[in-house]
């Protein structure tokens, strides 16, 4: 399955948050995805799904389309909701 992004987009999150969609990637290649689900506005943003990973030690959100032949990531931010996901061995 291809994975697209849009290049101006990623450069901005690297520069504003720090992430960017390759990181996204390499996480999703791993098979460390902690959460995945519908997005919960259905009518603003029908079809959209999001994901939750570890970026940087903190739990972060990916909204994504999938299609049958791609999925096109829109955005990474972190949400500290998530944080329960994160194993607990980390911290002292």
């Amino acid at each position: 399955m291809n994975i697209v992004f849009d290049e101006l987009k990623n450069r901005k999150l690297k520069k504003e948050r720090n992430v960017t969609f390759e990181m996204v990637i390499e996480k999703m290649a791993k098979g460390e995805i902690l959460l995945d689900f519908e997005h919960p506005n259905k009518e603003k943003y029908p079809n959209q799904r999001i994901m939750v990973i570890e970026l940087n030690g903190y739990p972060c959100c990916v909204p994504y389309i999938q299609t049958n032949d791609e999925i096109v990531l829109k955005t990474i931010f972190p949400d500290r909701r998530f944080k329960k996901l994160l194993k607990k061995g980390d911290k002292p």
